[in-house]
């Protein structure tokens, strides 16, 4: 059994992380980590979890423990990850890896030193469709990759703060807030809800991101930002992401297009496909139809046990780091930022 332990237990954790931790045949949750005590006591009592600490350092010094989850605000995802590799854990990160790609990079390497797995959270390497786009990509049936384009809009404005939240919001705790600091978050929008894109393009097609020009509503706190950007195959992208939209829903859709083949993305409530190949027949694919792909809890335990690879690894994920670091730059300087 994996002994695993929470820091910033809280809202998200509730709702995505916690009850797949419970539910793991593997895993065995013994402890939780946040600053305030009353939502401590209350996640404490519902996921059975007999100790609890305000503090983490004295969570990773008081319990025995082999991997750590790291939901914390995101300008603490450094020291909370450092924290854990150096007392000998392996460790899963919501993401982002970290507010810099210096400091992800740091953390890459430190987990590389101790032996230790470092996977991140990051929504599309656990996605289906995603999945099975990649390997479309990988078995060459887009040809050429030519352009992808990913656009998400949706109110989420009451995370930021900027407006009441409703009373039925999932999870066993209220959120915090946190995403209205811009220290805490680390920015607004990009960082927090944007980097899921940024990775999906990145991830799906094996390539990488060379150059980026970004604009935003505002700098620091952007509730909308966009981006163009060039992958390393010479294929061009783009980007929009909203928080603040005033139509009713989520809007989720992605347009892959390729020499070969072209593969338009919506989420209508759940993911579907429009798969259109040059020569041969249009498919409509469901996310319930795809193979399942593990989610983040499963496949890091089977990382850990050295059953498979991660699927999103922090190696992987400094570049995620690096694209966001260079769009913000990007939005500040008015010019295009090129990546290394």
């Amino acid at each position: 059994m994996l002994r695993v332990g929470v820091i910033g237990a809280g809202w998200f954790a509730s709702r995505r992380h916690l009850p797949e931790l419970v539910a793991h045949p593997e895993v065995e949750l013994v402890a939780l980590c946040r600053r305030s005590p009353e939502p401590l006591a209350a996640l404490a009592a519902h996921f059975h979890v007999p100790h609890t600490f305000t503090d983490a350092a004295a969570m990773l010094a008081g319990v025995d423990l082999d991997a750590v989850l790291v939901c914390s605000t995101h300008d603490l995802h450094h020291a909370h990850a450092a924290a854990a590799l150096e007392a000998g854990c392996h460790v899963l990160l919501e993401k982002p890896l970290a507010l810099t790609a210096a400091d992800a990079e740091d953390l890459v390497r430190r987990a590389e030193a101790a032996g230790r797995v470092l996977e991140v959270a990051y929504n599309p390497p656990y996605w289906a469709h995603s999945q099975w786009l990649r390997e479309r990509v990988r078995a060459g049936d887009f040809g050429e990759l030519e352009s992808v384009d990913l656009r998400s809009s949706g109110d989420q404005s009451g995370l930021f703060g900027r407006r009441p939240l409703p009373d039925t919001m999932p999870g066993v705790v209220k959120p915090t807030l946190f995403r209205g600091d811009v220290a805490a978050n680390g920015g607004g929008q990009l960082v927090d809800s944007g980097a899921h894109p940024i990775c999906e393009a990145m991830w799906v097609s094996g390539q990488t991101m060379t150059e980026i020009r970004a604009v935003t509503d505002a700098l620091p706190g952007d509730g909308r930002a966009q981006l163009a950007f060039t992958l390393s195959g010479g294929g061009y992208g783009s980007i929009a992401t909203y928080a603040d939209s005033e139509r009713a829903g989520r809007l989720q859709l992605g347009l892959w297009q390729g020499s070969r083949a072209v593969a338009l993305v919506r989420a209508a409530p759940a993911f579907e496909v429009m798969w259109m190949p040059t020569d041969g027949e249009q498919a409509l694919l469901r996310e319930i139809d795809l193979p399942r792909a593990p989610q983040p809890v499963a496949a890091f335990v089977e990382a850990v046990l050295g059953r498979a690879a991660p699927r999103s690894p922090g190696r992987d994920c400094v570049r995620y780091v690096a694209a966001v670091e260079a769009a913000y730059r990007s939005a500040a300087e008015g010019r295009r930022v090129e990546l290394a």
